[in-house]
């Protein structure tokens, strides 16, 4: 009885808390305390960054970029390198963006973007989904990225949506971009982000967009999807498609989430300083070239340098290096006041485990630290970013919990001093545990986990002997059970429908019960 009891009791409070946690406000939770360059080391990174840009700079330039550069006082060495020179960099980073607003599709989930502000974001390209039931990876399909999405709709410390998994069922690239923002933007109210395979996509996604809102003109007015770009590839090189999808991004008022890969020892110096160096010029670059097309739209300069293991050469996630490379990148970035955000959590290991804890925790609380606008990839990532777990996905938000936590650091007033309740229980009862103060601050001053287990081996045991993985299984089922978010009218949804070839069955967006009520009704 008291086994059932006690399970009852877990259940109850898991479901509570996809609803109660402290959610992150628009204006996220101020990091910025951790600094692993020195000030010179910042400067001394910018300078050589300039340097690289001006001698070295980025070569297979689209022709819109190219022409507008070359207006601009660039100009090409004789491989036909586009070089960018001092003046013109500094003037569009004093010109760049800052203090605006990522919308989501409720107004509740707007994200005001302010320097020293850390967000939380999804991320990744996994082509792989742990499934909990069989035990083993399989790819990853339409039907998960919608449940993904209906699961992070749920997440209190996650913002932004952007897409973690690829539909590998969807071979066609115009459909793979239409299902994937439609998948998302049913499964979510958040704000968004995708990357989008050509530039004449956008138009449509757009449109598609619009549709879905029921007002023609609606995204363009609070424009809800980012599109991730990664506008260069490494070492220094546009990457035509992409820089051509975020022209067409800058042209539709769409946001633009800049990113560039650099990875250390492969694609990038072996030197942590040197790949800083080659990131933060790539991220500069892909920054110059946008507003070269469109002076002050919205971007969000991201370098996410990356780590090889030198033993095989193959990406590696989980390490210090990665920690520590993805607060250089943010600490960089702050320097220069331009929005950015840099990728964490991406565990090497395979299953959520002890190892994916540690690696996890220890990149997001780096980055975090360091006050980049967005941590990407920071929940659900497995694999070396190969992989994608639902239940790793719920972990992470819970762990993110504890981080914001440490970010908001210790309080010291008068009152918090608590001298006079020192002095009244340690004349009187001798603990604190009913004091007024303690009743006072038991939620705003402390974080309780819904997953994690605090209890004794006994009661433990008693409960059913779960680990976390078999809990957070509990609350992803609870979740996909009941939760499909219904903000899309039936209207919109079938315009769309009837516009677009959407591959994910209508059925599937709905409750049972209320496909067993049309399945009557017809």
């Amino acid at each position: 009885m008291r086994r059932a009891r006690n399970r009852d009791r877990r259940k109850n409070r898991s479901l509570a808390g996809a609803i109660s946690d402290d959610a992150i406000g628009p204006t996220g939770t101020p990091g910025g305390s951790y600094q692993p360059l020195t000030k010179s080391g910042t400067e001394r990174i910018y300078a050589a960054a300039l340097d690289v840009l001006a001698k070295v700079g980025i070569k297979n330039a689209t022709l819109t970029v190219r022409n507008l550069a070359l207006d601009r006082g660039c100009s090409l060495d004789a491989e036909g390198r586009l070089l960018f020179p001092k003046s013109l960099v500094e003037d569009t980073i004093a010109g760049a963006a800052r203090d605006f607003v990522l919308h989501g599709q409720s107004a509740a989930h707007d994200i005001e973007v302010r320097d020293g502000h850390v967000h939380f974001a999804t991320g990744g390209a996994a082509v792989k989904i742990l499934d909990s039931h069989l035990g083993s990876y399989r790819p990853s399909t339409l039907a998960d990225l919608y449940d993904l999405a209906r699961l992070c709709d749920t997440l209190p410390n996650i913002q932004w949506f952007a897409r973690p998994v690829v539909a590998t069922d969807i071979d066609d690239w115009r459909e793979l971009d239409l299902n994937t923002v439609y998948a998302i933007a049913k499964g979510t109210t958040k704000h968004l982000g995708s990357s989008i395979g050509l530039d004449h996509h956008v138009g449509e996604i757009v449109e598609l967009l619009d549709l879905l809102v029921g007002r023609e003109g609606a995204f363009h007015k609070r424009p809800f999807l980012s599109v991730h770009a990664t506008t260069i590839v490494s070492p220094l090189s546009f990457a035509e498609d992409s820089s051509n999808v975020a022209m067409a991004a800058a042209r539709s008022n769409m946001p633009i989430l800049s990113q560039t890969g650099p990875q250390a020892g492969a694609t990038a110096p072996a030197a942590l300083a040197g790949t800083l160096v080659q990131s933060v010029a790539e991220s500069i670059g892909a920054l110059v070239a946008i507003n070269l097309v469109k002076p002050g739209h919205p971007v969000i300069a991201s370098g996410w340098p990356f780590v090889s293991d030198l033993r095989t050469g193959a990406f590696s996630g989980g390490g210090g290096e990665q920690a520590l490379l993805s607060a250089g990148q943010a600490q960089m970035m702050r320097f220069l006041r331009l929005p950015t955000g840099v990728p964490a959590s991406m565990a090497d290991s395979k299953v959520p485990d002890n190892q994916a804890g540690y690696e996890k925790a220890l990149s997001v609380v780096l980055a975090a630290m360091s006050g980049p606008d967005f941590v990407y990839e920071s929940v659900g990532m497995l694999a070396s970013l190969l992989g994608c777990s639902m239940e790793a996905m719920v972990i992470d938000d819970e762990m993110i919990a504890s981080i914001r936590r440490t970010m908001r650091g210790i309080e010291v007033t008068d009152e918090k001093l608590s001298v006079d309740e020192i002095a009244e229980t340690a004349r009187g009862v001798g603990h604190f545990l009913g004091n007024r103060q303690t009743l006072e601050l038991m939620e705003s001053e402390y974080v309780y986990p819904n997953l994690a287990d605090r209890s004794s081996p006994d009661d433990w045991v008693e409960s059913g002997s779960q680990d976390l993985w078999q809990r957070a299984s509990e609350r992803v089922g609870e979740v996909l059970k009941t939760h499909f978010p219904s903000h899309i009218s039936d209207n919109c949804d079938d315009k769309v429908r009837l516009r677009f070839p959407i591959r994910l069955p209508k059925e599937r967006t709905r409750p049972p019960s209320l496909n067993r009520l049309h399945a009557g009704g017809n």
